[in-house]
């Protein structure tokens, strides 16, 4: 297989069909990250936590990489492209993840801070992405999702306190770094296998957030309740091995804008399930807020030629 000029892989990619179905599969199981996440994290230190998590998913990828690397093809993956991966996909970003919903922030505003990943995956594409350049739609979207988002600022993030407005500022940089290193893989990882470079990457990203609990976390206290176990293991099962593995092959055919869709459904799963199961409030100006992001990252995520 050998790489288009946008970046795209040219052979058998998912039919139409297919490829929506799986972008579905995405929206709810990444949806539901954000609360699963939110239970894991009331017996367990949000980096071992994490690190235990892509440290188990890697361990399942590397038992069935071979199997689906042979069905998939593409070449084995150069370190450093596992290298960015295990940077910017899994430690840095889910790093900064865990640390805020480690008391910090509800997990149904993490998801909706989150949300912004479209707007900026949609400005990168249309810098440094080859037939992703942003149209009228999409720039009215930034504005219209940044509108949503210092909405929030302004009012409810500012009623729960300085320390729960820095913890949210901190938090854009999860989906500000995973935009760059999207960026990195879909323009020189088209080559490559999807399978292998996502088992590198999430032992490259395990072995970080690990020597970060190492660091940190040491006197800290781990409670591996049941809760606990069956947390981890959804998170390594369904929203590591099948999601990113869905996600980035997915990557290797299609545009990054257009897959960035997402992050438009995931607030709205993670909100009703932290609203129902974890009793996470939000208030009117909170919700207006995030139907701007939503409304916002939909107009970027929109292709048209006016």
């Amino acid at each position: 297989m050998t790489p288009h000029s946008d970046g795209a892989v040219a052979g058998a990619g998912p039919r139409p069909r297919v490829a929506n179905l799986l972008v579905a599969v995405l929206c709810l199981t990444w949806g539901s990250t954000w609360f699963v996440i939110a239970i894991g994290l009331r017996d367990l230190p949000p980096f071992t936590s994490a690190g235990v998590r892509f440290f188990c998913a890697a361990l399942v990828m590397g038992i069935v990489a071979a199997a689906l690397r042979r069905r998939e093809g593409g070449a084995a993956p150069p370190w450093w492209l596992a290298l960015v991966m295990g940077v910017s996909q899994f430690s840095v970003s889910y790093g900064i993840v865990y640390w805020a919903e480690d008391g910090r922030l509800p997990s149904g505003l993490v998801s909706v801070l989150w949300g912004t990943y479209p707007l900026m995956i949609a400005v990168a594409g249309h810098w440094f992405l080859e037939g992703e350049r942003m149209r009228l739609l999409q720039a009215l979207g930034l504005i219209v999702g940044f509108g949503g988002v210092a909405l929030m600022y302004a009012t409810d993030l500012h009623a729960m306190g300085q320390d729960k407005l820095f913890a949210a500022s901190v938090l854009l940089l999860s989906p500000l770094t995973v935009c760059a290193g999207t960026v990195v893989i879909k323009r020189y990882g088209a080559p490559y296998s999807s399978v292998v470079m996502n088992r590198n990457g999430m032992a490259v990203g395990a072995l970080l957030l690990l020597a970060a609990a190492w660091i940190t976390e040491r006197d800290a206290e781990a409670n591996w309740t049941p809760a606990a176990v069956a947390s981890v293991a959804y998170l390594t099962l369904v929203g590591s091995v099948l999601s990113f593995g869905i996600f980035f092959w997915l990557l290797r055919y299609g545009s990054a804008t257009r897959l960035s869709i997402v992050a438009y459904v995931t607030p709205v799963v993670a909100l009703a399930l932290g609203a129902a199961v974890l009793d996470e409030e939000f208030g009117a100006l909170t919700l207006t807020g995030a139907g701007l992001i939503l409304l916002g990252v939909w107009l970027a995520g929109r292709r048209n030629d006016r």
